[in-house]
């Protein structure tokens, strides 16, 4: 299915399984959908509609890079929402992707039928996360073979003195598991970044945590917030605190996942959220 943005920018979504249909934005942030997959068999129970952001997989890249801008960005999930002929969505989204259904929910209100928050990320409810909150969930990884490793160039991110190679050292503490596959996985995802949109993603007006929060607080649907006990990028209580935002906000917490439940464990995932999709 392709959608054509108000800024006549040609966008790519892929649609998958059968049921009640499930708007999924990505994160990345501005990655192609294709690292959700079938988000662990969650199209056994819905219709997925995997949204690849401009710039990304099979849309096209606009003419403007200020375009990948946050708020602008809830644009194409405006013009989905048109293309697919619903009065209001259900929408997904995923660690950076959360930022662009968040002011989605805060610009149009009465098109939101119900949120999936996985893992989200923070920054358009300005809800800060400490260094020392994401260390003390990655002590809790300190039996595992490559914790050393990890430990040592997470310190090194956190005091502003990276290496080269450490971004790409923290990747196990980003899952609950870490093998051949996972690493895999991690690798093609990286390889898919868009530079030049995650760096404009944030630009200067994309976020207004004040007024984000203000129409959070009067957002009458259900709303479920996914955490994973394990994530360092958006720990527990971080979660706890946006969940708190909303008037009608259930927090479930994966146990021993990261910032990718359903990679670190499917089953458990889908029993997580399948009941809020019914709620």
């Amino acid at each position: 299915m392709h959608v054509t943005a108000p800024d006549g920018t040609r966008l790519s979504c892929r649609r998958t399984g059968s049921g009640l249909p499930l708007v999924c934005v990505p994160g990345g942030p501005m990655l192609s959908a294709d690292y959700l997959g079938d988000l662990g068999g969650l199209a056994d129970h819905v219709e997925l509609v995997l949204l690849d952001h401009r710039g990304s997989g099979a849309s096209e890249t606009p003419a403007d890079p200020a375009t990948y801008r946050c708020d602008r960005v809830v644009d194409d999930v405006e013009a989905v929402r048109a293309h697919l002929r619903l009065d209001r969505l259900s929408l997904l989204g995923h660690s950076a992707g959360a930022n662009v259904v968040l002011r989605y929910a805060e610009r149009y209100p009465d098109r939101v039928e119900r949120l999936v928050l996985v893992t989200p990320s923070t920054r358009a409810v300005g809800v800060e996360i400490s260094d020392d909150a994401r260390s003390e969930v990655a002590r809790s990884r300190a039996a595992e073979p490559w914790y050393a490793d990890a430990a040592a160039a997470l310190a090194r991110i956190q005091s502003g003195a990276p290496t080269a190679t450490d971004w790409a050292a923290i990747a196990p503490l980003t899952y609950g598991r870490w093998d051949a596959d996972v690493a895999a996985y991690d690798a093609a995802m990286d390889a898919a970044r868009n530079p030049v949109a995650a760096q404009e993603f944030g630009a200067d007006g994309a976020f207004d945590p004040e007024a984000t929060r203000a129409a959070l607080a009067a957002l009458d649907v259900p709303v479920l917030v996914v955490a994973g006990s394990v994530d360092i990028g958006n720990p527990v209580g971080a979660m706890a605190e946006l969940a708190s935002l909303f008037p009608h906000a259930d927090l479930v917490v994966q146990d021993g996942a990261g910032h990718f439940p359903w990679v670190d464990d499917p089953e458990a995932f889908r029993q997580l959220v399948v009941p809020g999709l019914a709620r």
